[in-house]
């Protein structure tokens, strides 16, 4: 469960795409979407939801794997912080009646890997088109990518999702590569209730940003240098500052056996500011018995822990950091994630 000053921390992160909270390009690209959609309905909800709005109401198994503590934010039994934007579609449908485009921005919560490409905190938007009558699902995908991306090719391929059915996934070309960018569906029997007809999409709104603007790191999208905040309020092509030299410290520490480049990377962010780590590489993991004796002793190991060789990559995206800021970020990783080691 969430300790209170993580819980608060986590609350306290600037939601991209709330007007209230500042403006940014992340806005323009919401905006563009709701005034091509047809009848839109703009929702926001507390990011505190309870867990059936995440996973029951929308199809989610008992056993999933999402749902495990690793991967998922609770804050207590029955309520977390959400993982989609999708966890405000149930609540949601209880009072719209069809012919309705429900457009629902907002941060969601993640334990995720530390790279230039994810964050802990991402934001995400989902569209759900509630209808009298059966509609393309090509259709609104067209309308989507086409209005936040254009000019952009895409293609979609088949994948499953617990709140649709003939669920497809929406990739991207960017720089000869294809980048998933979205998923959708026919909205599921079992999340409509009773509504007659639905279809379902959910978009990285961060990804689409980057590849709107042609961002190359994430850190970018939230970084106070007024050379780059000034960019993250339009649309127009991102304009590359200085490249600073990054930074490379390796760490050596025991962690549980279950631990993975999710969770460690979750327990970094919380060590050190996500604008200085640009990516962490799990470079070797070595079960605990397969130590010799006398590096058990020396590291303290336990019976089912594994020793992890992290490279940590630091970069500042508007200056170069002093080796003595890097070795202290390297030493308050080592204590901080020994001491939450089990």
């Amino acid at each position: 469960m969430y300790r209170t000053e993580e819980l608060v921390h986590a609350l306290n992160v600037r939601d991209l795409t709330d007007p209230a909270q500042g403006p940014h390009a992340m806005q323009l690209l919401i905006a563009d979407l709701t005034s091509a959609l047809h009848n839109p309905q703009e929702v926001r909800h507390h990011p505190l939801v309870p867990v059936e709005h995440n996973y029951e109401h929308l199809g989610y198994a008992p056993d999933a794997i999402t749902r495990d503590a690793r991967y998922t934010r609770y804050v207590s039994e029955t309520c977390m912080l959400r993982s989609h934007t999708s966890a405000m579609i149930p609540p949601a449908l209880r009072q719209v009646t069809p012919d309705v485009t429900l457009v629902c921005p907002g941060l969601v919560y993640r334990r995720d890997t530390v790279d230039r490409l994810h964050t802990g905190t991402p934001h995400q938007l989902d569209v759900w088109r509630i209808s009298e009558n059966e509609e393309p699902l090509d259709d609104l995908v067209h309308r989507v990518i086409t209005t936040l991306l254009p000019g952009k090719r895409y293609r979609t391929a088949d994948a499953e999702h617990p709140y649709t059915t003939h669920g497809k996934q929406v990739d991207v070309e960017h720089d000869g590569q294809w980048v998933e960018v979205a998923e959708c569906g026919r909205a599921a029997r079992h999340v409509l209730k009773h509504h007659p007809h639905g279809l379902a999409m959910g978009l990285g709104l961060d990804r689409v940003l980057m590849l709107r603007k042609g961002i190359p790191d994430i850190r970018l999208l939230r970084n106070e240098d007024p050379r780059i905040a000034g960019q993250m309020l339009d649309l127009t092509g991102y304009r590359p500052i200085s490249r600073h030299p990054a930074a490379i410290r390796d760490i050596s520490i025991m962690a549980d056996a279950g631990d993975d480049a999710e969770t460690l990377g979750d327990r970094i962010r919380a060590l050190v500011p996500e604008d200085v780590v640009e990516e962490i590489e799990i470079l070797s993991e070595t079960r605990s018995e397969q130590l010799p004796e006398h590096v058990r002793k020396r590291l303290e190991a336990l019976p089912g822990q594994k020793n992890v060789l992290i490279r940590v990559t630091m970069r500042a995206p508007e200056r170069t950091l002093t080796d003595r800021e890097t070795n202290e970020i390297r030493d308050r990783l080592l204590q901080g994630l020994r001491a939450t080691a089990p």
